[in-house]
């Protein structure tokens, strides 16, 4: 998905408040607030189809906190979160097109660490990972 990253509005002056993209049929694309040209606070990516597609949070510019981004059937497709370096970090959930979950594991500076399930198409658990820092 292509966004606008420039931190100027059409004024030249730096984006502040309220922003709103739209695809080119004018179906929203996102939404979210600016300070000083920076993306902050939560922010909100939509699919063609008008469902949700991302959520999660930003500051100054950079994505951090907890994100969930979905399918276009509106399944939750992932879960994560960042740190302030935007590296992934904390439990991260991967999950199959219908719903169920795939993997799940952790993360830290932006690496896998410590055991990582995967599961089965009937939820179970069939393999294990271990991954050293």
């Amino acid at each position: 998905m292509k966004t606008d990253k420039s931190k100027r509005g059409a004024g030249g002056k730096l984006k502040n408040g309220t922003f709103k993209e739209y695809f080119k049929d004018g179906a929203l694309s996102c939404a979210g607030k600016n300070r000083d040209g920076e993306k902050v606070g939560v922010w909100k990516y939509y699919l063609r189809n008008g469902l949700l597609k991302a959520i999660g949070k930003y500051a100054n510019g950079k994505l951090t906190d907890k994100w969930k981004w979905y399918r276009e059937n509106g399944k939750l497709m992932q879960t994560g979160s960042f740190d302030e370096k935007e590296r992934k970090s904390g439990v991260w959930k991967r999950y199959r097109p219908n719903g169920a979950p795939y993997d799940e594991g952790e993360f830290s500076c932006g690496k896998k660490v410590g055991e990582w399930r995967v599961y089965g198409a009937d939820g179970k658990v069939i393999k294990a990972i271990l991954h050293r820092p």
